[in-house]
């Protein structure tokens, strides 16, 4: 539609031209003709002027239009960049919520396994105290200790018992392998499992970076048994799943505690093969670990290197399963550097332990296709640490600097220390070794104080306090 200005416009112009005809016809003498192909002439040019002017003024509106919805897109993205942070601070609270969901179930399972084992107790003690009384005969109670003082002893009756049968012993190995999965089995159910924690640091600077979760069993005697001592029997038994599981659970704990005051920190937790090649016990870790997926970066999980050696397709799948999860592993136990960084590393291996006096021996040089001061550069190119240890001596750390070794472990630094009651962190005052711990064979006892015992809470607490001092 036309607008009236330009009606306007065009109707002076027409004007402008008449006049300029008729003021040179009447003033200045031209004939008509003339005069008209003049005044056309100006017309035409005053149509050019206002159309060229009108086309500049509407491309500077056009720029100004075109700026504005530049200034509107950028508020539009900025508006979009803060809901995606408004939304991204909505997912970490729901994070930290499930997480801490996660932790009182956790602590509420923990309280059901301890009230089980208290009812369990309880059973045991009813059953053995109705096993006595029907064995015992109705006539002996009404005698007392005074009455056969008082009364004459008679004679005791002859009676002759029949020698039993001879039967050669159970040989001691036996006696003391029952013995040993019934200490397991107890300790599994009583939650006699105590995590001791050795720190590995760095290397000159000896700055603790991580620790490693140690497992001891303490049997009905509350004496201490070394992973070494157990965990054979608990393979061969079908426990080491229900060991590795709690274990793991302890060590989720004691990362969230020790995380609250640094996040530069880690647990490494070791996990039996046979945990690995079980579907049923593997399948239970996996679904905690899944559950603390965030945990992930922190938590290393630890495999002998004859695992790594001897996998299967099971034990490949699963350990792939954890890998795509984001955790990593380590190898300990490694007998010999025959080591193949590229494989390992696709497997999701991040570090390797080795002993001191392994990469210092000078005939590893000769069994293997690399020298053990080149060990750690060639392992750093795939992304794994090497970590030395059981380190006992300064002249080793002096070597291993040699060999460009960045973590250390061993009784140097610190022996593994029991945890304190509330499992925050290794206890302050490290347990006495005696010369069997320096040589790496014995094992450190947990430091007990009778004036702080565990503390037990909820359910737990009542039911051990309905058993009494017993």
């Amino acid at each position: 539609m036309i607008r009236i200005s330009t009606i306007f416009i065009a109707i002076c112009m027409v004007l402008v031209a008449a006049s300029l005809g008729f003021v040179l016809y009447s003033v200045a003498g031209i004939s008509g003709s003339e005069s008209a192909i003049v005044a056309l002439t100006a017309l035409t040019c005053l149509i050019l002027y206002n159309a060229v002017s009108m086309r500049l003024r509407d491309r500077s509106d056009v720029g100004g239009q075109i700026a504005d919805l530049s200034r509107g897109t950028a508020d539009l993205a900025r508006q979009v960049a803060e809901f995606g942070r408004r939304l991204a601070a909505v997912e970490g609270r729901v994070a930290s919520a499930n997480s801490t969901g996660a932790d009182r179930m956790q602590g509420l399972a923990g309280e059901i396994s301890e009230l089980g084992g208290l009812v369990r107790q309880l059973a045991a003690s009813v059953a053995h105290h109705e096993d006595l009384l029907a064995a015992t005969p109705v006539a002996q109670p009404a005698a007392s200790p005074r009455d056969d003082l008082l009364q004459p002893v008679a004679p005791a009756p002859t009676v002759a018992f029949a020698p039993p049968p001879p039967a050669a012993p159970p040989p001691a190995i036996s006696r003391s392998q029952a013995q040993l999965i019934g200490a397991i089995t107890h300790a599994i159910d009583e939650n006699r499992l105590d995590i001791y924690l050795q720190p590995m640091v760095t290397l000159p600077q000896r700055k603790v970076r991580y620790y490693e979760a140690v497992t001891r069993l303490r049997d009905q005697r509350d004496q201490v048994l070394a992973a070494d001592d157990f965990i054979g029997a608990a393979e061969a038994n079908g426990l080491i799943g229900r060991i590795d599981h709690m274990v793991m659970l302890r060590c989720v704990q004691v990362l969230r505690r020790l995380m609250i005051r640094s996040k530069d920190v880690g647990v490494f937790c070791n996990v039996s093969a046979a945990t690995l090649a079980n579907p049923a016990h593997f399948t239970q870790c996996l679904d905690f670990l899944e559950a603390n997926r965030a945990l992930a970066p922190s938590f290393v999980l630890e495999f002998k290197q004859a695992t790594f050696r001897n996998l299967g397709p099971v034990e490949s799948e699963n350990l792939a399963a954890l890998s795509q999860r984001g955790y990593r592993f380590s190898i300990d136990h490694v007998s010999d550097l025959r080591l193949e960084p590229r494989e390992l590393a696709d497997r999701g291996v991040r570090f390797i332990k080795v002993p001191a006096a392994l990469l210092l021996d000078a005939r590893q040089s000769a069994a293997t296709d690399i020298h053990p001061s080149d060990l750690s550069d060639l392992l750093g190119r795939f992304g794994i640490d090497l970590i030395a240890e059981r380190i006992e001596g300064e002249r080793s750390v002096v070597d291993l600097l040699d060999y460009d070794v960045r973590f250390g472990q061993g009784f140097l630094f610190a022996p593994p220390r029991p945890l304190r009651p509330e499992g925050a962190s290794a206890t302050a005052e490290a347990p006495q070794a005696n010369p069997q711990d320096l040589n790496g064979a014995g094992t450190s006892a947990p430091v007990s104080s009778p004036a702080a015992p565990q503390r037990t809470t909820g359910s737990a607490a009542l039911a051990r306090r309905a058993l009494g001092p017993t």
